[in-house]
């Protein structure tokens, strides 16, 4: 009986591969308040633009916004931020 190695296989997945990445495309705007409650509990919160999601990941400085929700939240009277 003889053995023999076999050759290293990669599967790790593809760097290139976006199907698979959880990553969000862009980060909305969300009350507060309702932040931490969905990153513990696991619940959904709604975006200002109605975006409905779990929260899964904190944006880091230059992360893309949502227009959408950039735009409603720039036009809200000073103080009505909701928390």
């Amino acid at each position: 009986m003889s053995t023999q190695t076999l050759p290293e296989v990669d599967v790790r997945p593809d760097e290139t591969d976006q199907s698979s990445d959880d990553t969000p495309k862009m980060f909305h705007y969300v009350r507060k308040a309702k932040i931490a409650e969905s990153a513990v509990m696991g619940t959904h919160v709604v975006a200002l633009c109605g975006e409905v999601f779990p929260v899964t990941r904190s944006p880091k400085p230059g992360s893309p916004v949502c227009p959408d929700c950039k735009n409603i939240y720039e036009n809200l009277p000073p103080g009505s931020d909701g928390d």
